[in-house]
């Protein structure tokens, strides 16, 4: 942090990283290092089963407190700062007055359930039916990838769409509003944006509206066909700019003097910048409250029959980079839960408590708090343990947990393989379980590839800070941020994937007697 401190004024670059569990905000100087930091934690709500959400006000003040702590933590003056970029969590969304800047509810978060049973009706619907049908008409005839990619689509509770026409068929103050053109959408991004500029700026970037599920990333616009077939008025939704653009400027009177807004982008998205996964072929795991496995699929968007999700990886200019994602949406979050029921008690000691048995006993344990994902896709699956005995130890219910996140991982890996047919060039992780040695070397042996851990695991604050800082001329060029990334850690393959084959089967078939479990009951 010395040459902040000694008075040397470079220009430097803030970024602030909203994730699932923690807000963090850095302040990096060009050489790519941290020179001030803090962080808080997210103060998450369950109002009722199913039900999560998160406070906006809160959420703001914890935003301001943690850049002016930072701020204070590099020893800067204010002016010192070039830019401000914001990664945030995704598909997390708020509706507020237009008139009065107030919030109508609380943020409705991507982990939220509330609207599964409208995913189920509208899934089994005769009208979605009908789209696909349609659709494949048009695709056969037009042989257009947005039309394939619409005579697949099912709705899930991550996207944005169904938790939104749920919050408009339940909130008549919403609805009406929105009607009334009085009502303004947005994820975090554009919250904070809002809030900074005081008001002024109602925008978003095409990465956080790609994770919606309501932009059509063919189209590069809101999709006025699903509006219409949802009943969500369109004009409810930001303008979409670049992921590094001129957002506007912080309003002086919340840190002192003005600071240029110059990137949104979408944590994992983020993450991926922060990586350098520049190429096609690249990809990025991340492994934090769920796992994120992202490719690099050039400025093509893969249309997915498994569940993969075709995104806006960044638009800069005329660069614009698409890529094909899949999910697991309680890896940190079923790790996090055991530690609450004092199966061990430091992250750290997973590693040994792991190693310290043979194997897991016959003990799988199936991640599932919030369902599971591609390609599984099964909203109504429940977590579990399976095979308990009276011989079972903590080690291995721990072992159990950390297994399913490294067979979970191979599940991703495969499907992205089977499906984008794209050859692999470099597999980075990032997230705090990749600091997890046992689930790292297990994922390589089970990948049958080399996992490149970098030296700080908090890409997404990396890559807003990387988009904001080429947009001032911090940095110039790629080229220039690929020697600031430093690895710490290669994991290469050190056994047969067919080794755990037995294991990954036995665990299959536990997800499978998991499967549809709320919706049975």
């Amino acid at each position: 942090m010395g040459s902040a401190r000694n008075g040397y004024r470079e220009r430097l670059v803030l970024a602030v990283d909203v994730g699932s569990t923690v807000l963090r905000c850095h302040v990096y100087n060009p050489a790519g290092q941290i020179v001030g930091s803090a962080e808080d934690k997210i103060n998450v709500l369950y109002p009722r089963h199913g039900c999560v959400e998160l406070d906006h006000e809160i959420l703001w003040q914890q935003f301001v407190a943690v850049v002016k702590e930072a701020i204070k933590d590099a020893g800067i003056q204010i002016n010192q700062v070039a830019s401000l970029g914001i990664s945030t969590q995704r598909a997390t969304f708020i509706n507020w007055n237009k008139k009065t800047g107030e919030p109508f509810h609380n943020f409705i978060s991507w982990q939220d359930l509330r609207a599964a049973d409208l995913v189920k009706s509208w899934n089994g619907s005769l009208t979605l039916k009908a789209v696909h049908g349609s659709c494949r008409c048009l695709h056969f005839f037009t042989r257009r990838k947005r039309f394939l990619a619409a005579s697949l689509i099912n709705f899930t509770t991550q996207h944005v769409s169904l938790r939104l026409a749920w919050i408009l068929q339940n909130m008549p103050e919403v609805k009406q509003a929105a009607e009334e053109e009085n009502c303004c959408f947005g994820t975090i991004d554009t919250w904070l944006l809002y809030k900074l500029t005081n008001g002024s700026v109602h925008a978003t970037d095409y990465s956080n509206a790609s994770t919606t599920g309501v932009f059509d990333p063919y189209l590069m616009s809101w999709s006025s066909f699903l509006c219409s077939l949802l009943s969500i008025p369109i004009s409810i939704f930001p303008p979409v700019h670049d992921t590094s653009h001129s957002f506007g400027l912080v309003d002086p009177s919340i840190f002192g003097a003005p600071i240029p807004i110059r990137a949104l982008v979408a944590d994992q998205q983020a993450a991926m910048f922060g990586q350098c996964c520049f190429n096609m072929g690249d990809v990025k795991l991340t492994m934090g409250t769920g796992t994120f496995m992202c490719i690099n699929t050039g400025n093509t968007l893969h249309t997915s029959i498994a569940g993969l999700y075709p995104l806006i990886g960044w638009k800069i200019g005329e660069e614009l980079v698409c890529l094909a994602e899949g999910n697991a949406s309680d890896t940190g979050t079923a790790i996090k839960w055991a530690q609450e029921l004092n199966l061990f008690t430091n992250f750290e000691d997973t590693e040994q408590m792991a190693k310290s048995v043979p194997d897991c006993g016959g003990i799988y344990f199936v991640p599932s708090f919030t369902g599971l994902q591609a390609p599984v896709n099964d909203p109504y699956a429940c977590a579990s343990f399976m095979g308990l005995k009276p011989s079972t130890s903590k080690s291995h219910l721990v072992r159990a947990i950390l297994e399913s996140v490294a067979f979970r991982n191979k599940q991703l890996y495969d499907t992205v393989l089977r499906e984008t047919s794209i050859p692999i060039s470099h597999i980075r992780a990032d997230g705090g379980v990749s600091n997890n040695s046992f689930v790292m070397q297990m994922t390589a042996d089970l990948f049958g590839q080399t996992i490149d851990k970098p030296k700080h695991t908090d890409m997404s604050s990396l890559g807003a800070a990387f988009l904001a800082g080429l947009a001032v001329g911090v940095w110039s060029n790629k080229d220039e941020l690929k020697k600031l990334r430093q690895s710490d850690a290669l994991f290469k393959p050190q056994g047969n994937w067919t080794d755990y084959e037995p294991s990954m089967n036995s665990w299959e078939l536990a997800l499978q007697r998991c499967s549809n479990w709320y919706n049975d009951i």
